[in-house]
């Protein structure tokens, strides 16, 4: 019994000196705990419990009141939606948005997605409600517009909502053509160029620093016309040379903007092959498409090989994705052409929305498009990537 009380006499000296020096030397922080049962407020030492809101705890040790609930009207004033421009100021540089139709398009349904947020916008186009117009191409982060004549141009830019409409194309005719866009610099500021080209070999380059069109040059007789390009495609620009998809025979046209160069290159296409587009990565002219086998659908990514101008599969979507459109009348539309693609699957009852990136090889499903009047889900017609650049002006 001594030897306890001896060890109690030395546990309570040493509790005296901790209170002495230790704990104003290193004092624990000290939690103060609301009691709502008995309205009253405990204090602790750290580790003694966990659990409560930082945030109210802070008001207590600063002895600060709760805030205040504020009116409903000052909490709307704050979600207010501000001018585009400002609401887009902030837009991320690293992934391509997508600027897309959908296929109510009395009013130019415009539907924008930013695949960084996941999230649908649905930006104004300042054009009359009869011009019907769909995207084409884009640079730069400006979007070239064509109307469903083949003859008259616009040039806008989504995130400001602003359009520039260019002198209609000299050569008359209804017939369709292919459109591409290049800058003349590494931005818009320095300029770009917009080039058609139809199935008959007639083209023109429009230059935004001289506002004309132009035909710098005379298209090869060597070609074979009538061309048969592949219209589903739009053409890629790598640099300042747009690639153009062609059939019978299966391969590309090239064309640079710059020399006034062209080329045509037979490259066979990959067997049970459809709804084919071309994209461009890094530099690189990629292949997408559908392989349709037996009732097996499936989309695939093709490289093109420099060295034996063969296509190379390089990526495939998941199995278990495929699996969804067995025995399916499987319809695609690639709407976007540079680093990110986004594809628009279709078939009997069924509409899906994916994107592929390009650098990390990964599928991503995109949410459904809702128009802010209405609850219907859309479905998108046709569209364009783009950079997203608040300050590229037309």
């Amino acid at each position: 019994m001594g030897e306890v009380a001896a060890l109690r006499q030395l546990v309570g000296q040493v509790q005296e000196l901790w209170d002495l020096y230790g704990a104003n030397a290193h004092p624990l922080p000290r939690w103060y705990l609301l009691d709502f049962e008995h309205g009253s407020i405990k204090d602790d030492y750290c580790g003694g419990r966990t659990g409560y809101n930082s945030e109210l705890l802070k008001i207590m040790e600063t002895n600060q009141s709760p805030p205040r609930k504020r009116p409903r009207r000052d909490r709307n004033r704050e979600k207010a939606p501000c001018s585009n421009t400002t609401e887009y100021s902030e837009a991320p540089r690293g992934l391509p948005w997508f600027y897309t139709i959908t296929h109510e398009n009395a009013n130019n349904n415009v539907a924008v997605y930013d695949p960084s947020l996941k999230k649908w916008h649905h930006p104004s186009v300042p054009l009359a409600p009869t011009k019907i117009v769909i995207p084409v191409a884009s640079v730069g982060g400006l979007v070239c517009l064509l109307d469903l004549s083949h003859r008259n141009f616009y040039v806008c830019n989504p995130l400001r909502q602003s359009l520039k409409e260019i002198p209609p194309r000299s050569v008359q005719g209804w017939s369709r053509v292919a459109v591409g866009m290049v800058l003349n610099g590494r931005s818009s500021s320095h300029g770009y160029k917009v080039m058609w080209l139809g199935n008959d070999g007639t083209y023109e380059v429009y230059d935004s620093t001289k506002n004309t069109w132009s035909c710098p040059g005379v298209f090869p007789t060597s070609f074979k016309l009538p061309l048969v390009l592949n219209f589903r495609s739009q053409p890629v620009a790598v640099g300042s040379t747009l690639y153009f998809m062609c059939s019978e025979p299966d391969g590309v046209l090239s064309y640079d903007v710059s020399t006034g160069i062209w080329r045509q290159f037979t490259i066979p296409l990959p067997l049970h092959l459809t709804d084919h587009t071309l994209a461009e990565f890094q530099g690189r002219v990629m292949l997408v498409g559908l392989l349709c086998k037996n009732a097996a659908t499936c989309v695939c990514i093709w490289e093109l090989q420099k060295m034996t101008l063969l296509w190379k599969e390089v990526d495939r979507m998941p199995n278990i994705w495929c699996l969804e459109f067995y025995g399916k009348h499987m319809k695609m539309t690639c709407l976007g052409n540079s680093g990110l693609l986004m594809l628009s699957l279709k078939a009997k009852r069924m509409n899906r929305l994916v994107t592929y990136n390009l650098f990390k090889r990964e599928w991503q499903k995109v949410p459904d498009c809702m128009l802010p009047c209405s609850r219907k889900k859309q479905w998108i017609a046709c569209g364009t990537a783009f950079d997203p650049c608040p300050s590229a002006l037309a």
